[in-house]
């Protein structure tokens, strides 16, 4: 008798069950991808897979025609797992309430935006001008800004997933233009069994020196790296698991390595501002003939004296025989690789949006997505921001209670 009451039980919860579950979907997003306008950047937000999960939980995807080429994926791959592809941009923007893309909007897209949107970009605060944040301020747009989307854990996520995409990369470039196919010193990065291994210098002992680090060590050279931050070269070293040449940045010490090695990895940041130039004209002048610099701060101004700014299609150039790779968006090198890594942060929080019935509801309860907006319904709330163009600054938990 109670095993068919219990029987009983079970099957009165199923149709509750059933209900709650459909209840707790709040809202459905329409998210717009446009096809990106800045140049060479060949990421794309979501993949056609992210696509078909927000798809499958009742939302709805617009893309523009053409929007994930760069990355190897298809409209059809797209449109076969249920998303709309449409050739005007236009309507991306007009149809869509939540614009997801890679570069800064430009102009053009800010004037076709819908009041009261949500833009989920990067901010690249480097080149952000004052007229284009006031444009979206006055169509009162909730942006958030991807430099600033942490974790859990409280580490900058987008930022930490593309530095080791790029720490990785930069040593596999480094293998590439030391080949003869490259007109470079025609060695094997690493070496083998009774040849003396490929010597690099990495400079900066944040994420993008310690996968480089992990990449060079794993492919079998001999590594040294070099900060200013006895702290970050510990983590490094800890991290790592191995013991490497460590060192912090004494002129002396430093001039030495990189005159003596093969490749030379350029990782050095600023919080703000333009990064610190530490290696001199002279000191690239007086490197081995076909070594290999690549500097990976060119983004932010470059750490090498000698450093100009590149592009993916003309990526090098030699000054004083010594080949420099100073292209400023290298995740974009392996941008299907950069997508997968990106739509796997972006995604949770599109379904948590749906989830808990709008983005209001997940900045409040969630302190990651909270810190990197920058605009809320119009209202500046990134002090940064805020400082640099010396406009009002609002509290965005005083913004979110007040229209709770």
């Amino acid at each position: 008798m109670n095993g068919f009451s219990d029987i009983a039980k079970q099957a009165l919860m199923q149709p509750q069950e059933a209900m709650l579950e459909t209840k707790s979907r709040k809202n459905s997003l329409y998210i717009g991808i446009p096809k990106e306008t800045s140049f060479q950047e060949n990421r794309i937000a979501l993949t056609p897979l992210s696509v078909a999960l927000l798809i499958n939980n009742g939302h709805h995807v617009i893309i523009e025609s053409g929007a994930g080429l760069a990355a190897n994926f298809s409209d059809q791959d797209y449109s076969e797992q249920g998303a709309k592809v449409v050739f005007d941009k236009k309507e991306v923007f007009v149809q869509a309430d939540l614009i997801i893309k890679i570069g800064p909007p430009t102009m053009e897209e800010i004037e076709i935006m819908k009041t009261g949107q949500v833009l989920f970009s990067t901010l690249q605060m480097s080149s952000l001008k004052d007229e284009h944040l006031k444009a979206m301020m006055k169509k009162k747009i909730t942006a958030l800004s991807y430099e600033y989307l942490q974790d859990e854990g409280g580490s900058l996520s987008v930022v930490r997933a593309m530095s080791e995409i790029v720490g990785a990369t930069s040593i596999l470039i480094a293998a590439e233009y030391l080949s003869n196919v490259f007109e470079g010193k025609g060695l094997m990065l690493g070496g083998i069994t009774g040849v003396p291994p490929t010597e690099i210098v990495i400079l900066g002992a944040g994420t993008v020196g310690e996968f480089a680090t992990r990449t060079a060590i794993a492919l079998g050279a001999e590594v040294k790296v070099f900060d200013s931050s006895v702290y970050r070269l510990r983590r490094l070293q800890n991290s790592i698991g191995t013991r490497v040449f460590t060192s912090v940045i004494q002129p002396i010490v430093l001039h030495k390595a990189i005159t003596t090695c093969d490749v030379v990895i350029g990782a050095i940041r600023s919080e703000n501002g333009r990064s610190p130039c530490i290696v001199s004209e002279e000191t690239v002048s007086k490197m081995k003939p076909h070594s290999v610099l690549i500097d990976v701060s060119i983004d932010q101004g470059g750490c090498f004296e000698t450093s100009e700014v590149t592009n993916h299609k003309h990526p090098v150039f030699r000054k004083y025989d010594v080949i420099h790779y100073c292209v400023p968006n290298i995740a974009s090198r392996v941008s299907r690789t950069a997508t997968y890594a990106l739509t796997n942060i972006f995604t949770p929080i599109l379904l948590d949006i749906g989830e808990m019935g709008g983005i209001m509801n997940v900045i409040w309860e969630k302190p990651g997505v909270r810190n990197a907006i920058y605009l809320y319904q119009g209202q500046l709330t990134n002090k940064d921001i805020a400082v640099r163009f010396n406009l009002p600054l609002k509290d965005l938990e005083l913004l979110i209670v007040s229209k709770r």
